[in-house]
């Protein structure tokens, strides 16, 4: 029984050490890019490491707006992002209703078809959407950018609330329909509460797939009119052409990245309930 015990005291201190290994891996690199970001030049070069400066330098974050046109890249990101899952869930609602709840012909072709959009890398399509944006004359606007955001979000979408819908009993629908609801109430009133959990899932992870998008942002974009934030980042310039400003680009990485960490653990019930819906069945 000692031995016993001994045993399972160390599987739990081992288990411990692992979950703290992991943590400090996971959180390391946010917090050496909020240190970097408060940092003087030299101090970011400096031998030994300083972890954390002495003296913070908060004019880093003021740089980023004054030194940089970086307001206008947050309102690109932000219209860009939030507009292309705003597309991908009224689009991809539509489809996996239609998709979960209606019966016809080739319905797993058409599901495995739209799954099949999201497997191609993203290089893999760029030279044909770049000849769709210039023919379509939506190179370097937001609406190019958003078409082309779109190939990837909305396969994504479709799929999360496909397999939703499928989970939701169809007696709902019924016990409506017998109380006199139309199908368009039905599906307002009715599935929509229901498919909360699944809506807020995929509309967020589209949002952040939208929010970190660079290939196509770089390929499709030639100035600050839609350049979006992780351009615009990748861009930034110093006093010469020889100089990176390491700590702006610290700081406008932590200013773009606090907000999506916000809505994480804001709705973070909802998204563990979205993904996983139809895990377990009875």
């Amino acid at each position: 029984m000692r031995r016993r015990g001994a045993a399972y005291y160390l599987s739990q201190v081992a288990f411990a050490i692992l979950v703290v290994l992991v943590f400090i891996y996971l959180v390391f690199p946010f917090f050496w890019a909020i240190s970097s970001s408060l940092k003087t030049p030299n101090q970011l070069f400096e031998t030994p490491l300083v972890y954390w400066p002495p003296v913070l330098q908060w004019h880093n974050y003021a740089d980023v707006f004054t030194a940089q046109p970086f307001a206008r890249n947050l309102l690109n990101s932000l219209i860009v992002a939030g507009l292309t899952t705003l597309l991908s869930l009224l689009i991809g609602g539509s489809a996996a209703y239609a998709l979960g709840r209606i019966r016809f012909r080739g319905k797993r072709v058409v599901f495995y078809s739209i799954l099949g959009v999201s497997m191609f890398p993203q290089i893999a399509i760029l030279g044909g959407m770049f000849v769709l944006i210039r023919t379509l004359q939506l190179y370097n606007t937001w609406w190019g950018l958003i078409l082309s955001y779109m190939v990837f979000t909305l396969p994504f979408t479709v799929w999360v609330l496909t397999s939703f819908v499928r989970e939701i009993p169809r007696e709902l629908e019924e016990a409506a329909f017998v109380d006199g609801a139309t199908p368009i109430q039905s599906l307002t009133r009715v599935l929509l509460p229901v498919m909360a959990p699944g809506l807020v899932t995929a509309g967020l992870l589209a949002f952040i797939q939208a929010w970190n998008e660079f290939l196509f942002a770089l390929t499709f974009t030639v100035d600050n009119k839609a350049r979006t934030v992780p351009v615009a980042i990748a861009l930034f310039s110093g006093a010469s052409q020889y100089e990176l400003p390491w700590a702006q680009i610290m700081a406008a990485s932590v200013i773009v990245t606090v907000p999506l960490l916000i809505l994480v653990l804001v709705f973070q019930q909802r998204i563990v309930a979205g993904l996983t819906a139809g895990a377990v069945k009875g």
